[in-house]
């Protein structure tokens, strides 16, 4: 296993990166803390309101404001910078400005001479994730988006509601996009091991319109929280703790993170959420499940959106 100092690097200090170092902090995830922000003085606050409760902490945790230098010997940068969505806005709208803030700053980490792991926590993450990649330099193994972590979390905590059982318990995925266009795979999702859509055949606890019901509750969430509290932050900061953990673990856990498909479920050269096995050097490999007809369908229409934004963003800045 590569020896690492667990220092972790968040550009961003808004809503959603100060509830990933406040989640990475409280799960003792790390050994140091930078935070970098266009407004200085937001970050050396931050980091001054978290130092505040290092004597609760598990260990012994440095936290500082610093700059693109401190990334240097960095094990893991997440990337949250960008414009916010606003109240009916989907995240593909907020593509043309915050493609050219994420090409920026992973210039600016990629110029320290860092070497670890890009995790991008900025929306519409598919597409910035590839655009980090192809700013960065790096292998796609070492760009990870955070995918469908949080739809997936989404998912299963609707299916716990209903079906009165521990969200633990429940395995299944949201792929795609992190978005509109998402996929519920129910044809893989199980309950202590028992495939879920049985449970409509034999134990009438799940009804059709129900799963409807489930996957649209799922990919409106977003909006829903955003037109009452005008943003997310704390489920998508458990998430991005989750994953900065199975990397500085060397975890080899699998997580629904926006990883780079070459060929797998028939797609090509663009990053969306798929079950990955996520270890110290990345996404080691994507598990491709044998998904039905009528969600790959679904996923090769998810996957085309995808890469029209992309195809759309090379055309502008070339």
């Amino acid at each position: 296993m590569r020896n690492t100092s667990r220092k972790v690097v968040v550009v961003g200090t808004g809503f959603v990166g100060t509830s990933i170092a406040y989640s990475m902090i409280n799960q003792g995830l790390i050994n140091e803390l930078v935070l970098i922000d266009v407004n200085r003085e937001k970050a050396e606050g931050e980091a001054l309101d978290l130092l505040d409760g290092m004597s609760w902490a598990q260990g012994n945790i440095k936290v500082w404001a610093g700059d693109y230098t401190d990334c240097q010997d960095a094990d893991i940068v997440v990337i949250t910078a960008g414009v916010n969505q606003k109240p009916g806005q989907t995240r593909l709208e907020l593509i043309d400005v915050n493609a050219g803030i994420m090409t920026s700053v992973v210039r600016e980490v990629m110029g320290s001479g860092f070497d670890g792991i890009l995790v991008i926590a900025s929306n519409p993450v598919d597409v910035l994730t590839h655009v980090a990649w192809q700013a960065s330099g790096l292998p796609s193994n070492r760009v990870v988006g955070t995918g469908t972590t949080l739809d997936t979390t989404r998912f299963r905590k609707e299916l716990a509601a209903k079906l009165q059982i521990d969200p633990r318990s429940i395995h299944g995925y949201i792929i795609g996009e992190h978005g509109d266009s998402e996929v519920a795979v129910w044809s893989h999702t199980t309950v202590g091991g028992k495939p879920l859509l049985e449970f409509i055949v034999k134990n009438n606890r799940l009804t059709v319109e129900d799963l409807t019901t489930i996957s649209d509750r799922v990919k409106n969430s977003a909006y829903e929280i955003i037109n009452r509290k005008k943003a997310t932050f704390y489920g998508i900061g458990m998430s991005v703790a989750r994953i900065v953990r199975a990397i500085l673990n060397n975890e080899q856990a699998v997580l629904p993170v926006s990883a780079y498909l070459d060929g797998e479920y028939g797609e090509k050269d663009l990053f969306t959420g798929v079950p990955s096995v996520v270890d110290q050097g990345g996404v080691r490999e994507i598990i491709e499940l044998n998904i039905d007809p009528a969600e790959q369908q679904k996923f090769a229409q998810s996957c085309s959106q995808l890469r029209e934004v992309i195809q759309s963003l090379d055309k502008t800045t070339h």
